[in-house]
């Protein structure tokens, strides 16, 4: 093998010439040369691509659609079908410019993440909701009120408090988040959610009605919120744990406890000869021995011992002892 050569060191006229060089370097002109493959940073700013392709959340919006369906239930009487969007990034003044100034807001605050969450129902829904759940149709009313009655305003207040908890069960898989209402606003001027020039995460569903025009519910996450789940966000794995279904759980109990099974009991088992059992003729009185006691059998396999009997003049067999098998 050769031998590895040895590393050159530069002599101290090479290093005085090289710091020479870099003195008369134009840095300037480097940096306008270099200009496409450059861009400004501000420290602080909203990066749009955080949340990567938002999987996370859509999978959030999708459990939410099928849970949130039961807070309707009481309203439409029935489940309507909920379709969610894909999130979308927005500033808050972009949102607003998109929404009638006269609408419901539900603005919520998410102590684990020490943000804010807002719930936007438009009018016509909560007019909607309101007259069918006293008896009327699903159908939207002709109204061109500016301000909701006493009895819409509780309308809105169970429909967004079920929504929170059913947004709290669709975070669950991911983290734990309680939503808190803060304070509800019919004017978006007055809705101190965040600032106008803020990013937004915006959620859109829209909600199937029998009879009537599909009706669209936003939710809105402060985007600063949700920076801290960003990368579990990403992921496409949301939970190592498998949350129980109680639902599900009754369900299958009251299956299982409707199975039919055969119930049958042994009184005895009498042993004879070839010869008796050739002489058997109808009348003919075999003796038995009820000793050991007889045997109830479920589905052919003994569970309890019992005693003969008969209650109201039918046969009967008193249980008087569980086998352990």
């Amino acid at each position: 093998m050769g031998s590895q050569p040895k590393p050159h060191k530069l002599s101290t006229n090479e290093v005085a010439a090289l710091v020479d060089g870099l003195k008369n370097f134009d840095l300037d002109a480097f940096g306008a040369e270099a200009g496409p493959d450059v861009k400004p940073y501000v420290f602080g700013s909203d990066d749009l691509s955080l949340l990567g392709d938002y999987y996370g959340l859509r999978m959030i919006n999708e459990r939410f659609c099928r849970l949130a369906r039961s807070v309707f239930l009481p309203f439409l009487r029935m489940h309507p079908r909920i379709s969610s969007f894909p999130p979308e990034v927005k500033a808050f003044d972009s949102v607003c410019d998109e929404l009638d100034n006269f609408t419901s807001l539900t603005i919520s605050r998410i102590d684990e993440l020490r943000g804010t969450q807002m719930i936007v129902l438009p009018p016509e829904f909560v007019s909607l909701l309101t007259d069918a759940y006293y008896g009327g149709r699903v159908a939207y009313l002709d109204s061109r009120r500016q301000e909701f009655t006493a009895t819409e305003n509780r309308v809105i207040e169970i429909v967004t408090d079920g929504l929170n908890r059913a947004l709290e069960l669709a975070w669950r898989d991911l983290t734990p988040l309680s939503f808190t209402v803060q304070n509800r606003e019919e004017n978006l001027q007055f809705a101190t959610f965040v600032d106008a020039e803020e990013m937004v995460v915006r959620c859109s569903f829209i909600i199937q009605l029998p009879e009537a025009d599909p009706a669209n519910v936003e939710l809105l996450y402060a985007l600063q919120a949700l920076k801290p789940l960003a990368s579990q966000l990403r992921s496409r794995m949301q939970s190592d744990q498998v949350t129980e279904d109680e639902s599900w759980k009754e369900r299958l109990e009251r299956a299982v406890m409707s199975v039919p099974l055969s119930v049958s009991a042994r009184l005895a088992e009498p042993t004879v000869s070839l010869t008796a059992l050739e002489n058997v003729t109808s009348g003919t009185i075999v003796p038995v021995d009820l000793s050991p006691a007889p045997k109830l059998y479920v589905e052919g396999r003994p569970y309890f011992d019992a005693e003969v009997g008969d209650v109201a003049g039918r046969a009967a067999l008193n249980l008087t002892r569980r086998l352990n098998k």
